[in-house]
Parts: C-alpha cells; sequence; structure tokens
C-alpha cells in the first residue's frame, strides 16, 4: 500500500531539521495527531501547533498563535489579511533552532489553549441574489425543496449564485443547480464523504 505524502511537507529537503523541532515538541505534554494530513499537535483535543516544511522554509506554526505575546519577534502572518489567528515561525537552518525558546513559545501557547484563549471567526452574512430569489418565488417547488436543505447547504447556493455577475452566468447557473436542489442534493456534496 502506498503511503501518503504529507501536504505540509513540500520537500526532502528539511527532514533532518523537522526530526529535531518534532522531538522538542514531543518533550512537552501535547499530544501528537494527524489531521489534513499531517502532524498537528494537541492538548484537550484542541489544535495548538503543527510542524511543515515548504520550499524556503521549515516551520512551527501555531493555531492562536495571535495570542502569544512574541517577544522575540518571531512570529509571522503567512497570508495577511487573510489568516487571523495562525502565525508561524520560520526557520532556514538547523542552527536556528533554540530548544529553550522554542519551548517558552509552546508552553505559553498550551496555557493559552488551557485558558480558553481562541480566536471565534466571525459569522459572514448569508449572500443575497435577487434574481435568484425572484427565481425562487416563481418556482415553488424548488424554493420548498431548497428549504428543506440544511442551512449550510442553502448558504452554498446562495452564494453560488451571487457570485455570478453576468445575466446569463446566473441563468446558466439556475439551470444547473435546479436539478440538484430539487433531488436535495447540497452544492458540494460529491465532494463530501
Amino acid at each position: 500500500m502506498k503511503e501518503d505524502k504529507n501536504p505540509w511537507m513540500k520537500n526532502e529537503q528539511w527532514n533532518e531539521e523537522i526530526g529535531l523541532l518534532r522531538a522538542i515538541v514531543l518533550k512537552t505534554e501535547l499530544v501528537e495527531t494527524n489531521k489534513w494530513g499531517g502532524e498537528v499537535y494537541t492538548v484537550n483535543n484542541k489544535n495548538v501547533l503543527g510542524i511543515g516544511s515548504f520550499k524556503n522554509y521549515f516551520a512551527l506554526w501555531f493555531f492562536n498563535g495571535v495570542f502569544l505575546k512574541d517577544e522575540a519577534k518571531v512570529l509571522v502572518n503567512a497570508n495577511e489579511g487573510v489568516t487571523k489567528a495562525l502565525r508561524q515561525w520560520r526557520f532556514t537552518s538547523a542552527t536556528e533552532i533554540d530548544e529553550k525558546l522554542i519551548l517558552h513559545y509552546i508552553n505559553e501557547a498550551i496555557a493559552n489553549e488551557k485558558a480558553g484563549l481562541a480566536f471565534k471567526p466571525e459569522k459572514k452574512e448569508a449572500m443575497q441574489c435577487a434574481f435568484f430569489e425572484a427565481e425562487l418565488n416563481k418556482n415553488t417547488a424548488l424554493k420548498k425543496a431548497l428549504e428543506q436543505l440544511t442551512p449550510f447547504k442553502q448558504k452554498e447556493y446562495w452564494e453560488y449564485m451571487a457570485t455570478a455577475k453576468q445575466e446569463k452566468t446566473k441563468v446558466t447557473r439556475l439551470e444547473k443547480i435546479t436539478p440538484m436542489i430539487l433531488e436535495g442534493k447540497g452544492f458540494n456534496d460529491k465532494y463530501r464523504k
């Protein structure tokens, strides 16, 4: 059986350095688990940190790193404007690995998690689409079938319709999703297990 490749390990060049980071993490009370195909370290079943390697660096990332004091100024937001809570600590060589400092950050992250410090994402308002609403008002069977779906699945359809800019795109999209809705299927059900 073929072993699945960890998606957080983009290449093999950092294997030794990743091993050093992992050995440090395992000195703490964190529990090693596998989520999303990669190693995630948890406390009380809550994600605290992960380890990964990329083309130009290897990294520790803290799921709620936004709450860390970062006295050494080593943390970065990997995707400014998109990533809200996650922070990365990037390394480019084994000589940058300072076990004492890393343990300090990990223990602070564990304490924060135990204290309940966690970023709560804002709930987005469901998108509106006048075209879709008008079509639903014309087709009561379609409207009733949509209302039978879970709120999450309804939202997927509303977003799909609301993101169409041109009238012809809206018409094409409506033709595509009408049978799916009438069959009680969610927009992305084919991707769910």
